[in-house]
């Protein structure tokens, strides 16, 4: 999943957008194209792909996978675009959930975000870094373990310290994710051309291709779409107020599902399919089997910057977000504190890489690493994204009055159809009940016990005084 925030929104010491102010409609389509692609490419692919094969029985039904991703995140970016083009807000999902369901349904996802979804995106990043820098470092059983605590403690060193990496090299770092893609598909039609056969056949695979295993195989294809959630929150900014957004978001998730295609297509051409299920490293492993340890040093790179690049993105904008929900609650917490000497919210920092820390230990006991943190964190994730898609309907008619410069087509039937496959998703993501899924939603029950009284208190958070539209 591309956790990987807005990184314009990072700086962002507010969930709400101060009274009279608005976003500046200054985007045009391919400026939006451009963000919307960064927001939902991330390291995630390079480590997806393996999961998805092992549950699928067959090439064609990988290929049908990836592509039925993309046309779900379209739907579902299709409903946030109306969510954000009529509730502008740098809050995003805290901010239309607050709306349609209340303040302590907002607090819950703030803690979810906290304690389950960015900080196990984080953790779930850190796995992908140390198994791809394992590749050429081995350190034994645990040392991708090692690799991941040790990534996530300099990020967090650094963050208190107020380095952060700027938006222009995050731009930069986009596009050596995007060559790194290319890369790969390059590997694979090399491959072809030299009449090299894959290491394993093409059509078999350890996993079946019943309704629960296409289930299980999609929380990983949406793992690695996830972002556009965020990219739909440019609708406010959009030029075109109408068309813009959709354009942008046809454009860059096609783009996005193109790439993602061309890179399982190079994985069976290299690995095959059973191969592709069986591989820690497919992208390592593809690019050594067609030009050696030179290439295979070079994905590892861009693997393991990108995945830097993104836990620094999710620490930077999930600490701000936890600081603004902590100034909503009636009591005072270190968490909503501003270190101005550093201009870091370091309470909020310091508590996401503790907690992403502890994840990795989780992980690392589980002996699922990766897999482990997909479990934690998708029943939640899934969870939220449908009462984000009921919320179209919700706010529709407790907030009929409200301009729409962007209405999602086909109403009520779309939004519907996104809150029924996300519903699949939440039980596909539990139905084979693991450490890491009673973990992920154990944690956001604690946190709902937890924020109940204290959403009925009144006082405290700044936000908590504004006016709610």
């Amino acid at each position: 999943m591309t956790t990987s925030p807005d990184p314009r929104a990072q700086n962002t010491e507010t969930t709400d957008t101060p009274t009279g102010a608005q976003p500046r409609r200054q985007l045009g389509v391919w400026h939006a194209v451009s963000v919307c692609v960064g927001m939902v490419v991330g390291a995630g692919i390079f480590k997806t792909s393996p999961m998805v094969a092992a549950s699928l029985g067959s090439d064609t039904a990988l290929y049908l996978a990836w592509a039925i991703g993309g046309v779900l995140s379209f739907m579902g970016a299709l409903c946030f675009a109306e969510l954000a083009s009529a509730f502008p807000s740098p809050g995003g999902d805290y901010h239309f959930l607050r709306l349609a369901y209340g303040r302590w349904l907002g607090l819950l996802f703030a803690w979810s975000r906290f304690a389950v979804i960015h900080t196990g995106s984080m953790a779930l990043l850190a796995f992908v870094f140390g198994d791809y820098l394992g590749q050429l470092i081995p350190l034994g059983p645990y040392g991708s373990a090692v690799f991941a605590a040790a990534a996530i403690s300099v990020l967090v060193v650094l963050n208190l310290r107020g380095v952060q990496i700027g938006l222009g090299t995050q731009i930069g770092l986009m596009v050596l994710v995007i060559g790194g893609m290319l890369a790969v598909g390059l590997a694979g039609g090399w491959l072809v051309w030299q009449g090299t056969a894959p290491a394993t056949a093409l059509v078999a695979a350890p996993g079946s291709a019943g309704h629960d295993a296409f289930g299980v195989a999609m929380v990983f294809v949406f793992l690695a779409y996830g972002g556009w959630s965020d990219a739909a929150t440019l609708s406010a900014e959009m030029r075109d107020e109408r068309r813009g957004i959709v354009h942008a978001l046809m454009l860059g998730l096609a783009l996005v599902a193109g790439m993602y295609l061309l890179a399982n297509w190079a994985y069976l051409q290299g690995l095959g399919l059973e191969g592709l299920a069986r591989s820690d490293a497919p992208a390592a492993d593809l690019m050594r089997r067609a030009f050696g340890p030179a290439g295979e040093v070079a994905i590892v790179g861009v693997v393991a910057i990108t995945s830097i690049t993104v836990m620094n993105a999710t620490l930077i904008a999930g600490a701000r977000t936890t600081f603004a929900a902590a100034r909503d609650l009636p009591r005072r917490t270190a968490l909503g504190d501003w270190d101005m000497s550093r201009g870091v919210p370091a309470g909020a920092v310091m508590a996401i890489g503790g907690v992403a820390l502890l994840l990795v230990g989780f992980g690392t006991l589980t002996r699922g690493g990766f897999a482990t943190m997909v479990d934690y964190l998708s029943p939640v994730y899934w969870f939220f994204l449908m009462l984000s898609g009921a919320a179209v309907i919700v706010l529709r008619k407790k907030c009929p009055d409200t301009p729409r410069p962007f209405r999602v087509p086909l109403f009520p039937l779309l939004p519907l159809l996104f809150v029924g496959c996300s519903a699949y998703l939440l039980h596909a993501s539990v139905v084979y009940v693991k450490a890491g899924a009673v973990a992920g939603l154990a944690v956001l029950v604690l946190g709902g016990l937890v924020l109940w009284p204290l959403s009925r208190e009144r006082g405290g958070g700044s936000a908590s005084k504004k006016p709610e539209h």
